[in-house]
């Protein structure tokens, strides 16, 4: 036998034995351990020192164990991303690469919030490289000559990998959860035989025979407006409107923002005229994919009843991936822009009304004009209405402006607020019928910003303006123009959204279809009957879809007694002379109203009430100055309320009045509406709705009429009422603000 050395055995031991990899940490050289110790003694002198700022006076205890708790968890945190830091460093460079591509190539296509997104991610991120790892592996025979138990183990990691990426994908493919759940639709909350009227469906066609056309400025980009019979427009210099207009988008366009042109499509009757103008703006889209053609269905309608609309173009302000450097690159302060072409149309409109041999020539009534925008359109309007009134461009006064026109009405769809401020600060509205629409299930303005512009435009009393907006459970963005849709995101982002809680299309377009020509007949035409819309939702339910509203209403003819604007005292109405009390509330105090997208916006008061913990009935009162306010029997007590309170409940409570003799005169909230509950739009898909969920306080406007008051007790005296209380009686425990407190005394 050949006699084995020490030394064959060590050999031996080394071709047999594996080699077994323990977590190894380098050894520090000797300066990295000195600046190791440096910076470990200094941060702890200065944790223990701020501790002692922060904990000192609970005493040395609490001290010491509030310190050592906040240094035990820094070090865990700051140690798990080291520990993942140093794992990360074992990857294949190449891979890390690829995986930083993926993280913004995927979070530019799921534009979502980022938690929803990252999460999103990490799901493909991990699934797609484990199935991809597997397969390779397979492909290249790793588990030919395997072990049993390492084929199970591939085959079954394997199978569940497949199983999870089938679950993802039926999950992105999907509409979303169950569909839209509605409690309390406008049809059950108002049921009052007081509904019944002759007004006839503002949403049927009238009329008027239909007849478009198109107009546009030479040389036109939009070869859909180039038709034989248009009219042609002159450009406009826009550049001082617009920053940041880069040359790639002249030339995707073929002009640059000082030959901004005027294009639109027209609507209108046949017939001598003249008919009121409407125009309407889109918003934010891509450029590329035009959003004007999307409101032909308003369009045809309003022409059908008697007015011309055009649905202008200014897709060339919107976002143009290619020409903004994806969106890092893209047009600035647009929203001046956007405002200012709706002038600049009027204007050639006012030019064609006074042009014989144009088609339109004596047909326009220029007396009678209404804007309305969707999205940044929305807020477009409300920068042409402010415009309109001012002599000088608020950015640089060396521009002068000369436009008067007689904008009456402006319409706000979705619309956005504040992007762009004159001169900084938020627009002023005076004396314009003023009505905005938003859904609970906007998916691109999460909050109800048009609201803002509601409280800030503002009516002198005894005028025949009115202002209003409504609030749509269930409507989402996109679906108010037929080219967007119900996807209010763009490609992959939309997968992420819970769209099988929206209306169905036709019902959000029927929604638009109602209010919009109800308050186009209401300021235009000054049909005083479908004012009545605006104060009570109720007159137009059988219109309306089955579905929730929250609707508010304010005009010239109400006096106005709160509305908490005026100062920070709780006990001050904001007529002088009045007093505010409140007895046994939980909370009584004022606030600004918090949103989701735009605090601090307007005033209101808080009051939260539990009776079961009062000594007394919980009451708010308002009493009423001595002069000031004419009160009759057809006079009306009007507030507006929103629930603040996450609850799904209705809440009612009793509304008095007492005269100056002391009779009391109470009717339940009910009587006209309970209050709803805040809507909540889940707008992410289950199990995830948590990340992008709305749910804001909106108010909801009641108005009870005098006569009612004294039907309820005949002794009441309507010219001689002193006090109005909210008695909180009915529901056991709330959370609402009021608002715009005042009588109202109807013209007769």
């Amino acid at each position: 036998m050949e006699r084995i050395t020490s030394q064959t055995q060590e050999e031996i031991k080394k071709k047999r034995l594996p080699k077994i990899a323990f977590p190894h940490v380098s050894p520090l050289s000797t300066g990295w351990k000195g600046a190791l110790l440096g910076l470990s003694l200094i941060t702890l002198f200065i944790l223990f020192v701020q501790g002692y700022y922060y904990l000192a006076s609970r005493g040395i205890k609490d001290y010491f164990i509030g310190t050592l708790l906040t240094l035990l968890g820094i070090l865990t945190i700051t140690g798990i991303i080291t520990g993942l830091l140093h794992w990360a460093k074992k990857l294949p460079s190449r891979y890390v690469w690829l995986v930083l591509a993926s993280f913004f190539i995927i979070l530019l296509s799921f534009l979502s919030p980022f938690p929803l997104s990252l999460l999103v991610f990490l799901a493909i991120t991990i699934l797609f490289s484990l199935l991809g790892s597997l397969l390779y592996r397979f492909i290249k025979g790793a588990y030919r000559d395997a072990a049993k138990g390492v084929k199970l183990t591939a085959g079954v990691g394997g199978a569940a990998v497949i199983i999870m990426i089938g679950v993802l994908g039926y999950w992105l493919v999907s509409e979303g959860n169950a569909g839209l759940r509605i409690p309390y639709p406008l049809q059950a909350v108002k049921t009052a035989e007081r509904y019944q009227t002759s007004m006839a469906n503002p949403a049927e066609p009238g009329a008027f025979h239909v007849k478009s056309i198109t107009y546009a400025s030479n040389p036109t980009y939009r070869k859909d407006l180039d038709s034989k019979e248009r009219l042609t427009t002159e450009t406009v210099d826009g550049s001082a409107f617009v920053d940041n207009w880069k040359s790639q988008r002249t030339k995707t366009f073929g002009f640059g923002p000082e030959a901004m042109p005027l294009n639109g499509t027209v609507w209108y009757p046949e017939g001598d005229g003249p008919f009121p103008l409407v125009l309407i703006v889109h918003g934010n889209h891509l450029a590329t994919d035009y959003s004007d053609p999307g409101y032909a269905y308003l369009g045809k309608l309003l022409a059908s009843r008697g007015y011309i609309l055009a649905s202008i173009d200014e897709n060339f302000l919107n976002s143009s991936p290619y020409d903004d450097l994806l969106f890092f690159g893209g047009l600035e302060d647009e929203n001046r822009a956007r405002g200012w072409l709706m002038l600049e149309h009027l204007k050639t409109w006012d030019k064609w009304n006074s042009t014989k041999g144009n088609p339109f020539h004596g047909k326009v009534d220029m007396q009678h004009i209404a804007l309305i925008g969707h999205s940044r359109g929305g807020e477009a309007v409300s920068v042409a209405a402010a415009y309109n009134e001012m002599t000088t461009y608020p950015e640089n006064a060396n521009i002068k402006f000369d436009y008067h026109f007689n904008i009456r009405s402006i319409i706000s769809i979705s619309g956005t607020d504040m992007q762009y401020k004159p001169s900084g600060q938020p627009i002023e509205l005076k004396n314009i019928n003023y009505l905005a629409l938003h859904g609970s299930h906007d998916m691109d303005v999460n909050s109800f910003a048009g609201a803002n512009q509601y409280y800030r435009t503002h009516i002198t009393d005894n005028t025949d303006f009115f202002k209003s907006y409504v609030y749509i459970y269930g409507a989402n963005h996109g679906q108010f123009n037929k080219s967007w849709g119900r996807h209010d995101s763009v490609g992959f982002g939309n997968r992420l959204f819970n769209n099988a809680q929206l209306l169905p299309e036709e019902q959000q377009s029927l929604v638009a279809k109602v209010l919009i020509s109800s308050f186009l007949e209401a300021t235009l035409r000054e049909n005083d009957q479908y004012r009545m819309v605006f104060k009570d939702l109720g007159y137009a339910k059988e219109w309306l879809p089955k579905t929730m509203y929250i609707s508010n209403y304010w005009d010239g003819n109400t006096t106005l007694i709160s509305n908490y604007e005026e100062d920070y005292d709780p006990g001050t109405t904001t007529l002088p002379g009045g007093r505010l009390e409140g007895e046994a509330l939980k909370i009584w105090k004022e606030e600004k109203v918090k949103v989701a997208l735009s605090n601090d916006q307007y005033s209101a008061a808080s009051l939260e009430w539990d009776s079961s913990a009062a000594p007394s009935i919980p009451t708010y009162k308002v009493n009423l100055p001595q002069s000031g306010i004419k009160t009759s029997k057809q006079s009306s007590i009007v507030f507006s309320i929103a629930n603040n309170n996450k609850s799904d409940a209705l809440v009612d409570l009793t509304v008095s009045v007492e005269d100056a003799n002391g009779n009391i005169s109470r009717l339940p909230l009910s009587h006209v509406s309970p209050l709803l509950p805040m809507f909540e739009g889940k707008l992410a898909k289950w199990p995830f709705s948590f990340f992008q969920t709305t749910m804001e306080p909106v108010f909801q406007s009641f108005a009870f009429d005098m006569a009612d008051f004294i039907k309820a007790n005949a002794n009441l005296l309507p010219e001689r009422i002193s006090k109005i209380s909210f008695v909180f009686d009915k529901t056991a425990e709330g959370k609402i603000l009021i608002k715009d407190i005042g009588i109202r005394n109807d013209k007769l």
